[in-house]
């Protein structure tokens, strides 16, 4: 990028977001963008591919503390289109238009506030500096048991990279860039005017220090272009829906050495028929009869990808009751695993007939004299 692009292209307005945006809202935004316009989401539309490399190169800087407040103080010293410092002994100013700064001419010698201008645009020396690649942002659905038991899945990215044609040259094969002649290979001018001497991208070679005369034809000179990859990711057991993963250096590739920005990968999980999720633990509800609600007894229990597992019902065990299966939940990040937590599902017969409902008249005739909402109403009474 260069220092003239840097300072021209509101990256603020090309995310739609206030110039006072909070690092979340700024990420927060980025990802709803990238997500809508990602080449994969819009095959053969060179226009939402294009806006996506603006979001990129917008979020590249943004998210970076530092960069921010440099590209910030570099915009609001060329603000209304001219720099005015003040002159000897505070009177008087000297006014560079916007437009000469970088029109591209090569004037006095390097120094005064060239140097600090270097700075602004990463651009201290006659090197240019090396730049770590743009994070990348994708997403996942795993099954229940993929999510709770941890997998490795397959996922495709596009993402900025050196030209694979070109080895990033941009160059046509069979040639080689050339040596720009108006910056000598530095990358930038300088423009004396009047005390003060300004470095400036040169513009014949946009700041990279070559020229290349018979460009590459898939990235058109650029030396960047989109790079589809597969990559074999590992999600950790007992990740849970929603949530982020952080991959270090898995994003897009680093200019000139720089190293690689972070994957993130947004995780989404299917539901289960049977079982649900808590934090650690896994969830079921099991039905169970009257008479084993009202005498206890011992239940057989489902579990996930395992053995069903036996667990106690106390005697007059309610609508509700939670019990515990120790060490059949899900795995936690120590390896440990969490506990299954059954809860207990009374169920009533909807047809009675025969001995059954013989049976039935008989035990409530048996507890006629027990009422289980005499308390209800007399606590409704304040007694």
């Amino acid at each position: 990028m260069s220092g003239k692009d840097y300072v021209e292209k509101d990256y603020y307005k090309v995310l739609g977001v206030p110039k006072d945006a909070s690092a979340t809202e700024i990420k927060k935004t980025y990802r709803k963008l990238a997500r809508e316009f990602h080449p994969d989401a819009n095959k053969g539309d060179t226009k939402a591919e294009e806006r996506f490399k603006d979001i990129s190169e917008a979020y590249d800087v943004l998210s970076d503390e530092k960069r921010r407040k440099e590209y910030d103080e570099a915009r609001s010293l060329f603000a209304n289109g001219g720099f005015r410092p003040g002159g000897p002994g505070g009177t008087g100013s000297y006014s560079f238009d916007f437009g000469d700064l970088f029109s591209g001419s090569q004037g006095g010698g390097q120094g005064g506030l060239g140097d600090v201008f270097g700075g602004l645009f990463n651009r201290g020396g006659r090197q240019a500096q090396p730049r770590r690649g743009a994070d990348v942002e994708t997403e996942v659905t795993l099954s229940f048991e993929e999510a709770v038991d941890g997998a490795t899945v397959p996922l495709r990215m596009t993402s900025q990279a050196p030209c694979r044609l070109c080895n990033g040259t941009g160059a046509k094969a069979g040639t080689t860039p050339r040596v720009c002649p108006t910056c000598v290979g530095s990358g930038t001018v300088s423009r004396g005017q009047g005390a003060f001497a300004l470095s400036e991208p040169c513009r014949d070679c946009r700041g990279r220090g070559m020229i290349v005369d018979d460009p590459c034809p898939d990235c058109h000179g650029s030396g960047r272009a989109s790079s589809a990859r597969t990559m074999q990711v590992r999600i950790p057991a007992g990740v849970q829906d929603a949530q982020r993963i952080r991959l270090k250096g898995k994003g897009a590739q680093g200019e000139r050495g720089g190293q690689s920005g972070d994957l993130y990968v947004t995780v989404h999980v299917d539901a289960h028929p049977v079982f649900g999720r808590k934090g650690d633990n896994l969830t079921v509800s099991v039905p169970v009869t009257f008479p084993e609600a009202a005498l206890g007894g011992t239940i057989e229990v489902p579990t996930l990808n395992g053995p069903s597992v036996k667990l106690k019902l106390p005697p007059g065990s309610a609508n509700g009751l939670t019990l515990r299966a120790r060490g059949k939940g899900a795995t936690r990040k120590d390896g440990t695993r969490g506990d299954l937590l059954v809860t207990v599902e009374v169920v009533v017969p909807q047809h009675v007939t025969g001995d059954a409902l013989a049976a039935l008249e008989q035990y409530r005739e048996a507890t006629a004299s027990d009422d289980p909402r005499a308390a209800l109403f007399r606590a409704a009474k304040g007694a």
